[in-house]
């Protein structure tokens, strides 16, 4: 069964904690903090105490996505104020500095997952794939929510999959991006577990009916 991670970057900010519970109402797994500092990415969003102040209202587990430049800088940061799970895109900084982050949130008790930009192919991964709990697959450019889902991102899903097969089995494959109530099938189909969803989910008339669909 795959598991939902609703992003907030799509709820309503002045009533956040009531979204957060309405997740958990609707039978969400998990919540999908998405972290722009505006040099990364060409926008700018939450931060780390926006984490720090979600972790006391839920027990759902944070994903928080770091799309922002050299992640090594905050990823201490952002562990402590509350993520269960911490992405860094392999394209904000020198490889060195990458795996020494990857170290360094394990060494901090939390899982750590690395994500890939649209143009990123999969093989930029191979040094990493040992050291992740996830991967993530950009099926958008990020940086901006309601996007339309890049398909063409489905044979790299599947090629990251075949990889981790032979050096990392247990490492699961999330998909960000365009996800909705059809194009989460193909995301499935091509290996993904974990499906986030922004507008799809908060626009949806029957958000808990839209997160059985997810999962099933």
């Amino acid at each position: 069964m795959a598991k939902i991670a609703p992003s907030i970057l799509s709820a309503d900010f002045a009533n956040l904690e009531r979204d957060i519970h309405n997740l958990e109402q609707c039978g969400a797994d998990w919540v999908h903090v998405d972290v722009m500092d505006g040099i990364f990415v060409p926008n700018m969003s939450i931060g780390i105490p926006v984490v720090q102040a979600l972790r006391p209202v839920t027990d759902l587990v944070l994903d928080v996505h770091l799309m922002i430049d050299r992640p090594i800088r905050y990823v201490e940061q952002f562990i402590k104020a509350g993520a269960d799970y911490v992405t860094i895109h392999i394209e904000a900084d020198q490889p060195q500095n990458t795996l020494e982050a990857l170290d360094k949130i394990h060494a901090l008790g939390c899982k750590a997952a690395i994500s890939l930009k649209p143009k990123t192919p999969a093989e930029a991964a191979i040094p990493y794939l040992e050291k992740c709990d996830m991967i993530l697959v950009m099926t958008v450019e990020p940086g901006f929510g309601g996007q339309k889902f890049m398909a063409d991102m489905m044979p790299k899903l599947r090629k990251l999959r075949q990889m981790l097969d032979e050096v990392n089995p247990g490492c699961i494959l999330e998909v960000d991006g365009g996800v909705d109530a059809n194009t989460c099938a193909v995301c499935k189909e091509n290996g993904a577990e974990v499906l986030v969803a922004g507008s799809a989910y908060f626009k949806a008339e029957d958000r808990a009916a839209f997160v059985k669909l997810i999962q099933a």
